[in-house]
């Protein structure tokens, strides 16, 4: 009797049974994530082949595909690497005026992505407070491909952040005091001690700002011009193919959109997992 007791204990759950908790997860995926991308896909579909191929590879679309793609990476680059730095700083010192810098990370998040695009307009363009700084030296930022990357990095900053930091205040200190002990150096002590332990945390940070950054378009749509094969992001050729009723060819760009999208970001999950594999192994 108490064996069989012990045997039932052991395979209790918190959670309810594995049939209720499977069951309610794929309902979830299937009603919010699934459904739509097979309408997405249907919706295309419409097309039929030849109008696919003429919708998805016209030159407009081609060259929105590159901005977008190009101008997420840049950003999500720079959000990792300044990103890593805030967390550093809001983990590692302590200063007055912390709590309010640790909030104002979290600023896009809350701000709604309009009001933000309008804001950053307003400063970057060439009368603005930072665009005027740039003018005489024939730097501009609104209104151009360089504009279209300080939003995304503006809106994708705060994945970064948050992904990292927890991380960092798990990591001890005296790893880094020991390799310190032994004779390395500040620079050797983070590139062999602390961005080994950062690095599926950094990736995970980048992937989402990344993601972020292909499918924005509140934030971006009023410093980006718009100006065909210019400055013309993939969302917004979306929305004016559906403002002019091709909701078929809106439904293509948007299709490629999420092809090319979910590839890269297997692609950093691969990458992710052997990245945290490696320590383990060594």
């Amino acid at each position: 009797m108490t064996v069989f007791r012990a045997a039932v204990f052991r395979t209790r759950r918190v959670l309810p049974g594995f049939g209720l908790s499977l069951g309610y997860t794929v309902f979830y995926l299937s009603l919010i994530v699934l459904l739509p991308f097979v309408a997405l896909f249907l919706k295309s579909a419409t097309l039929g082949g030849e109008r696919f191929w003429a919708a998805v590879a016209e030159p407009r679309a081609v060259a929105a595909y590159k901005l977008s793609f190009l101008s997420a990476l840049g950003a999500a680059l720079v959000d990792a690497v300044f990103g890593l730095l805030v967390a550093w700083v809001l983990v590692r010192y302590r200063f007055w005026g912390r709590e309010i810098v640790n909030a104002l990370v979290d600023l896009p998040f809350a701000l709604p992505t309009a009001v933000a695009g309008i804001a950053l307009t307003a400063l970057y363009a060439e009368n603005g407070w930072i665009g005027k700084l740039f003018k005489p030296f024939g730097v501009k930022i609104a209104y151009t491909p360089l504009g279209i990357a300080v939003a995304l990095v503006f809106i994708g900053l705060p994945f970064v952040v948050r992904t990292v930091q927890p991380v960092l205040e798990a990591l001890e200190q005296e790893i880094e005091e020991a390799a310190a002990t032994l004779g390395a150096y500040r620079w050797e002590t983070f590139r062999r001690v602390i961005l080994p332990a950062l690095k599926p945390a950094l990736l995970t940070g980048f992937a989402l700002a990344f993601a972020r950054g292909v499918g924005e378009y509140g934030s971006v749509v009023f410093i980006s011009g718009n100006l065909p094969f210019k400055t013309e992001i993939a969302p917004v050729l979306i929305m004016m193919k559906a403002e002019q009723y091709d909701y078929a060819g809106a439904a293509a760009v948007g299709t490629v959109m999420l092809l090319i999208s979910f590839l890269i970001l297997i692609l950093i999950n691969l990458l992710q997992s052997r990245t945290s594999r490696r320590p383990s192994q060594e």
